[in-house]
């Protein structure tokens, strides 16, 4: 017999404790419509409630030492990465990546992962010994890392600045662990010593159901493959590729954002390790909307060539 679901808190607290599938039982209701009162009840109460998890061992990602958490009701994120910052190279993407900062006052920055590109303390051969010779030091990336990213924080000051880590960026310190252990405590020996008012992490969990990390999945189906896994909107960089991907099912609409690249692709960070191959990467970042908690349809501000990017229809020339 159907019966009238609950209103208000007492569906919030009903839904987080038992899930769709038992209310629409208890009610005798279809799932879809618990998914959808939910949806409504989301909107009106500005929160976000997940479906529990039944079995097996969940991973609490609240009280995780190494993510970082952002409830925003309203207000933008900015989300780039693999900037792989290179002396004496100031990219297109990061120039309006500072602009975006100044114009839309986002909540937060992300910077996820790869920043730094650590070119001589790479764990992989050198194509040769005139590559190795043309490769910038440890001190000339990081002092052109740190400049870049003074220059975001002063363009977006209210906003928190958020690193989590990527995969060249833990070559800094893995170097250093291998080759000398000793100077475990020492300050100076992690790559975030040298960024102060950057936050480290693993990830940044936003409103309970959106993850930014540097990377999960693999391959060109990555974004879409993410979030299917997750079981939340994931943004990771990593791959290059700068696409949006959503998946829509019985709990709701969720994306699968691949963030891009920050630097050119065809920049002398990559000219030995690519091998003059077609690159299926572009350049830019991420613009990330939360209007009443739900993350909008996240949008991307795509390089076209030097000075010229497109966004939102319209191009633009910095």
């Amino acid at each position: 017999m159907q019966t009238k679901t609950p209103d208000g808190e007492q569906f919030l607290s009903e839904f987080r404790k038992d899930g769709p599938t038992v209310m629409a039982q208890r009610y005798g209701v279809a799932e879809r419509n618990v998914h959808a009162k939910r949806r409504r009840m989301e909107a009106k109460h500005g929160v976000i409630v997940s479906v529990p998890t039944r079995g097996g061992f969940a991973i609490n990602l609240n009280q995780h030492p190494a993510a970082i958490q952002l409830h925003i009701k309203e207000g933008i994120v900015l989300i780039g990465s693999d900037a792989h910052y290179w002396p004496g190279i100031i990219s297109t993407a990061h120039r309006a990546f500072v602009k975006f900062c100044q114009d839309l006052n986002p909540v937060a920055v992300i910077m996820n992962g790869d920043a730094y590109d650590g070119a001589r303390v790479s764990r992989w051969p050198d194509g040769s010994w005139s590559d190795m010779a043309s490769k910038p030091t440890v001190i000339s990336e990081l002092t052109a890392t740190m400049d870049a990213l003074n220059e975001i924080q002063k363009a977006a000051p209210k906003a928190r600045h958020i690193w989590p880590l990527g995969n060249h960026d833990a070559r800094f310190e893995s170097r250093l662990l291998q080759a000398a252990p000793e100077y475990a405590q020492v300050h100076g020996v992690k790559l975030k010593d040298h960024f102060p008012e950057w936050e480290p992490c693993w990830a940044a969990l936003i409103n309970q159901d959106t993850v930014v990390k540097h990377r999960f999945k693999g391959g060109m189906h990555a974004p879409q493959n993410n979030t299917l896994w997750a079981g939340r909107s994931v943004f990771t960089g990593h791959l290059h590729s700068m696409k949006v991907q959503p998946i829509t099912d019985y709990n709701g609409t969720r994306f699968g954002v691949d963030t891009g690249t920050m630097a050119d692709p065809h920049g002398p960070q990559f000219a030995n390790y690519t091998e003059l191959n077609p690159l299926n990467w572009r350049s830019g970042f991420i613009v990330a909307t939360f209007h009443k908690g739900r993350l909008l349809w996240p949008e991307p501000v795509h390089v076209l060539g030097p000075s010229e990017y497109e966004f939102r229809g319209k191009v633009y020339t910095i």
